[in-house]
């Protein structure tokens, strides 16, 4: 994701607001540059971040939004 896609993200936001912007492509260090200089915080999140989110919080998510995402723990045996 370029600069342009996130400064006019940031130009449909409000004071008082906060932005999360996810790019499952990633995000230019540009668009990076433009998310830390904005006047409200925003939050770029990749697919790797994402993913770790989902992973981290899914317990918690509600039923509807575990119906939209079915996952299943898998646990394996570590080396030793």
């Amino acid at each position: 994701m370029g600069s342009q896609a996130i400064r006019s993200f940031i130009g449909a936001l409000r004071p008082g607001d906060r932005g999360v912007y996810v790019s499952t492509g990633g995000f230019t260090k540009e668009a990076r540059y433009e998310a830390e200089r904005a006047n409200v915080p925003i939050s770029l999140v990749d697919i790797d971040e994402l993913a770790s989110l989902i992973v981290d919080f899914y317990e918690e998510f509600d039923l509807d939004g575990k119906a939209l995402m079915p996952l299943v723990r898998i646990y394996w045996p570590a080396d030793l």
